[in-house]
């Protein structure tokens, strides 16, 4: 589940201008500025060559089919006729012209929300062990009991502070909403501004009047908004969000799976879901998709890293914890249908079925398939904190078609790590931009979300990048470059979740932030080299 980066008491909206409705990311680096050269790659090494085709599977909440930046750069499948309610190319999925969704039903249903894993768990180990003393139980039982007692716990923290949350969010949604309307009628203006609330400020004599636009006044400039639709935009999203987590995700009577119409603990079901890969809720796979690959050509609101991609989307990720099952059915078919890159935005603090997703992660290194990884929103180390899919297999040992990223900011300064961003100098490969990312969202529009979610698909961009450019590199040697081409960072930064400074090289494996130009200048000099070889 991914962690709120926004306040429940006010929304934190973008302080920086430089980043607002730009794709600072792709700019060169400075001595300033971490950006990871995206521009420059094309016009100084890359104008000469020809690229091949790569396909990026996308494992998200769904993906906005119709977005003006995306719709050329989605994955078809050349197998399956769309629409004729047949299996065409008989891999078990049903009309899947752009791929697939494990969390919709038979009956064109989708699932919104979801529990969180906690909850799920804390569920399934009530009826066993609520009211027992442990003294009696056996050993292994007193580990089940002890996971049980951690989960209630919780659970109802959880429970507590999410409703005391969305009750004030709400509260304050209300009464901004009403001062706002009633504000655009007395000044008969469609827009409040800046400036008209400036203006009305220094010219109203009415002080009952003059109050409620001062004060608005100054939330706007606070949060550096231009208007009150911006604010009332951000509003919105932190009600929705802090409303899941209050009745939904943390709610032990909610059950959402049957919609789906499978029993999720048979882990060998394979075949479920629909061919819907939007779903009700595309924001968060529409904004990811549109870092990879966005439409280069066509003109319109923004450019993706790759130039040669083919996006499909494998809709896993609801509104609440992916489970197990779902994120190993969707990794196997991507793999099966031909994905080359695998760009995984979600995680979580429990994985009960681990097992089933490792086992597909060794499908896709079997197969050559690279997968990235986000680090996780929650400000902490993941060499000692629980983080799923983990960046390890179970027995200790590396996953190696894995790559994980922390998420980086613009400036090279002591907040050039994101400060909601998870952290590991061993289970974390690499950083790269994921705050105030300008991307596609539902309904051809853009705006900027932040998250180690927008900084995995940069990565997962360069590896497109990479593979379309020189598709003799195996994903072993693409992992090998984007992590050795990166570029290290001894800037002193505050720690995530603390007040501690330390350099940003301690960070990760690499110590760095992906720079797609110099990843570029390594595969060249290597194919050079390759062919002096020769």
């Amino acid at each position: 589940m991914k962690k709120l980066l926004i306040s429940a008491s006010v929304c934190l909206l973008s302080m920086a201008a430089w980043a607002q409705e730009t794709q600072w990311y792709l700019q060169d680096k400075t001595d300033n500025t971490a950006g990871i050269s995206v521009e420059r790659t094309y016009r100084e090494l890359l104008k000469d060559r020809k690229a091949t085709p790569v396909v990026v599977a996308v494992i998200d909440g769904g993906i906005d089919t119709t977005h003006e930046d995306l719709r050329r750069v989605l994955w078809v499948n050349p197998k399956e006729i769309a629409g004729n309610g047949k299996d065409d190319d008989k891999n078990g999925y049903v009309d899947d012209i752009h791929g697939w969704n494990f969390i919709g039903g038979k009956d064109g249903r989708n699932v919104s929300y979801e529990t969180a894993e906690v909850t799920r768990l804390y569920v399934q180990l009530k009826p066993k062990y609520e009211g027992k003393d442990r003294k009696i139980l056996k050993p292994t039982e007193q580990k089940e009991y002890d996971l049980y007692q951690k989960t209630k716990a919780e659970l109802e923290k959880n429970q507590s502070e999410y409703k005391a949350q969305y009750q004030g969010i709400s509260q304050f949604y209300t009464q901004y909403s009403s001062a706002v309307d009633n504000l655009k009628k007395v000044l008969k203006v469609a827009k409040l501004d800046t400036m008209t609330l400036r203006k009305a400020s220094d010219t109203l004599t009415d002080a009952a009047l003059k109050r409620p636009v001062m004060g608005v006044l100054r939330l706007l400039r606070q949060q550096g908004a231009a208007d009150t639709d911006v604010v009332m935009s951000e509003l919105e999203k932190a009600n929705e969000q802090l409303k899941a987590r209050a009745e939904y995700n943390y709610n032990p009577e909610f059950d959402s799976r049957a919609i789906v119409g499978d029993n999720p603990n048979d882990l060998t079901d394979h075949n479920y879901g629909n061919a819907d890969i939007a779903g009700p809720r595309a924001d968060h796979g529409t904004h990811v998709a549109g870092i990879i690959g966005a439409d280069r050509t066509n003109k319109l609101g923004v450019m993706g890293i790759s130039d040669a991609v083919q996006i499909m989307g494998v809709r896993a990720v609801p509104d609440g914890d992916e489970r197990d099952k779902d994120v190993a059915n969707a990794i196997r078919y991507a793999v099966d249908n031909g994905a080359q890159i695998i760009n995984m935005s979600f995680g979580k603090d429990y994985s009960p079925q681990r097992t089933v997703v490792e086992d597909a992660e060794r499908y896709a290194l079997s197969k050559g398939v690279l997968m990235i990884h986000a680090a996780g929103n929650d400000g902490k180390d993941i060499d000692t904190a629980a983080n799923y899919p983990a960046p390890r297999f179970i027995d200790g040992s590396a996953i190696p078609n894995v790559i994980t990223v922390g998420a980086s900011a613009l400036p090279n300064t002591n907040e050039l790590i994101a400060s909601f961003s998870n952290y590991g100098k061993q289970n974390v490969d690499v950083f790269a931009p994921g705050k105030d990312i300008y991307s596609t969202v539902p309904g051809s529009k853009y705006e900027n979300n932040s998250g180690t979610s927008m900084a995995s698909p940069v990565v997962a961009g360069v590896a497109a990048v990479l593979k379309s450019y020189f598709p003799k590199l195996t994903y072993a040697d693409i992992k090998r470059i984007i992590l050795q081409s990166a570029t290290p960072y001894s800037t002193k930064v505050t720690r995530p979740e603390s007040t501690d400074t330390i350099a940003f090289n301690t960070l990760s494996k690499t110590g760095g932030i992906v720079n797609l130009y110099d990843a570029v200048k390594m595969a060249i000099a290597e194919e050079a080299s390759s062919g002096k070889a020769k």
